[in-house]
């Protein structure tokens, strides 16, 4: 991996170089992507079909788009029971994790005859976009739904891309029905967030998209956002670790390549104090690269996107951490708890030489679905309160409002809006029979 000195010059380039990556700079398939959006919207069903024949290879009609039981108790004999425990205990931590996010309505009621409150309610219903092929991922199934089911969202709908067989990966369709999920249909693509937003005859219109997806569906989220809500709009992975002299560097290089294996565009970023430590993780990459399956992506990745920074002071380190703000952040400093205090910007802090990143993909609970580019900066992490809605309560009394009404009259004519003041003067202007 590289090395370089962090300076303004060496971070202004990086924050340019990171935000290439962005779903944002793919303007050359948006039209596309609309095509096939406005497809959907006036032909529905006969639309989808096609689509799926075409970037799929699998004929499909309403009769076999949508998986059945039978598909699901096939799912089973095929994934190993070992891993069925596995997932099963994953879902039970991020179940705990996400309970303790609840939201609850409130009310509170005064003795003037004022009532304020809010009432807490869940989507009626939600689609999950899960990748299929190779990207086969049961885990971000399981992020992706445990929050909806733990919010309370009444239906739960997941669209994945079939094999030319017309099968879904077994892992997918087991992590599915284990997490809740109602209703499984055979359709990917932008094709299928298309049929999420707009309904079709065989796939009903949603509230909120949410899940992951290559630049097609990235983008169809984007374009789909205001008719439905989406999640987010995710760029490629990345990772960034804050680390001092006292870093193990076999970890940290490890840590790094857990994130660069995702794909060419997969960000990995060492942030440390110690030209020591930049210099054995670097070594340590280029021994680990040459072990790993995935070793040629990897490769490419950290010549795009892979850098080591040393920094003067840890906080210089830790300014240049919060201005990234990186999606995964590891902190492995000699006291990453005081270090995380000062972290304002990261979409998932792990703290600590035993608290590497893949942690956080699969087991601990948090969600892995986390913002990127940048984004960590505005946005949290996919959580229950993406799967809920908030509605404010207010009930006056007669005599409560009978107290201030003139103050709400002068208001609204100071903005003439005399409408306004006219519905709360009629109230009070003695012609009422």
């Amino acid at each position: 991996m590289r090395i370089e000195k962090l300076d303004q010059n060496t971070k202004k380039n990086l924050l340019e170089d990171l935000l290439k990556r962005s779903p944002n700079s793919y303007g050359e398939y948006e039209e596309r992507v609309q095509k096939i959006l406005d497809e959907i919207k006036e032909r529905g069903d006969e639309a989808l079909f096609e689509y799926t024949e075409q970037f799929d290879g699998f004929r499909t009609d309403k009769d076999t788009i949508r998986v059945t039981e039978e598909e699901i108790r096939e799912a089973y004999d095929l994934v190993d029971a070992s891993l069925v425990d596995i997932i099963r205990k994953a879902l039970k931590n991020i179940e705990s994790y996400h309970a303790k996010q609840m939201q609850y309505s409130w009310f509170d009621s005064k003795p003037d005859g004022t009532i304020l409150g809010q009432k807490v309610t869940a989507l009626h219903r939600v689609g999950v976009y899960v990748p299929g092929g190779k990207a086969a991922y049961p885990s971000s199934v399981l992020m992706n739904v445990m929050p909806a089911k733990v919010a309370g969202v009444d239906e739960i709908v997941m669209t994945t891309p079939p094999g030319k067989d017309g099968k879904i990966t077994p892992t997918t369709l087991v992590a599915a029905k284990e997490a809740g999920v109602d209703v499984i249909y055979k359709a990917g693509g932008a094709q299928a967030v298309g049929a999420l937003a707009y309904g079709t005859e065989s796939i009903p219109k949603v509230d909120k998209i949410v899940g992951p997806g290559n630049i097609y569906v990235a983008l169809a989220k984007k374009a789909v956002y205001g008719h439905v809500s989406i999640d987010s709009i995710a760029g490629p992975s990345e990772i960034l670790v804050l680390a001092d002299e006292t870093a193990n560097p076999r970890y940290v290089a490890a840590d790094l390549l857990s994130q660069a294996e995702h794909d060419e565009l997969a960000s990995a970023i060492l942030v440390t104090t110690s030209m020591e430590l930049a210099e054995k993780v670097s070594d340590w990459t280029d021994t680990f690269i040459k072990e790993l399956s995935r070793g040629e992506i990897i490769q490419k990745s950290l010549d795009n996107y892979g850098h080591i920074l040393v920094a003067d002071t840890l906080e210089d380190a830790i300014d240049a951490a919060n201005e990234i703000a990186s999606e995964h952040m590891e902190i492995v400093t000699s006291n990453p708890f005081e270090v995380m205090t000062k972290i304002r910007n990261a979409g998932a802090i792990f703290l600590g030489e035993y608290s590497s990143e893949p942690l956080g993909d699969y087991f601990a609970g948090p969600n892995h679905v986390l913002p990127t580019n940048g984004t960590a900066k505005f946005f949290s992490p996919l959580s229950v309160d993406d799967f809920i809605k908030k509605s404010s309560i207010i009930s006056y009394s007669k005599d409560a409002l009978e107290r201030i009404h003139t103050d709400i009259e002068k208001f609204a004519e100071a903005e003439h809006l005399t409408a306004h003041a006219n519905s709360i003067r009629v109230r009070f202007d003695g012609k009422n029979e």
